[in-house]
């Protein structure tokens, strides 16, 4: 890992772990969609659900894996439930791994057009 003064270090097993742990959770199509929609923003489950097409039980069951390894934040206001994601380091993992999509699948990446 690279240290603020530029020298590096070993990933602690324990780092190992956690990170494995998230990117796993990052491999599943529903998980990602819905973290790259949060970016940035804070939405009910009912919007999330509408968005990805998806059921709100089946986008509800994604979200609590994410709330219990602390991706995601819930917010209640009244009846429904508000999902942010918080944590820049997942924010700029996601953005990356999509961009890194777009280089894969385009001669000129969507992101790299005016």
């Amino acid at each position: 890992m690279s240290l603020p003064d530029g020298s590096s270090r070993p990933a602690s097993p324990d780092e190992v772990r956690v990170a494995v742990e998230v990117l796993k959770l990052l491999a599943d199509p529903t998980r990602l969609a819905i973290l790259a929609m949060l970016d940035g923003d804070e939405l009910p489950v009912g919007a999330i659900a509408e968005a990805l097409g998806r059921p709100v039980p089946a986008v509800s069951q994604h979200l609590a894996k994410l709330r219990a390894h602390r991706l995601v934040v819930a917010r209640r206001d009244g009846s429904s439930v508000h999902y942010s994601q918080p944590d820049q380091h997942v924010a700029r993992l996601v953005t990356n791994t999509l961009q890194h999509a777009e280089h894969v699948i385009h001669d000129e990446p969507p992101h790299h057009r005016p």
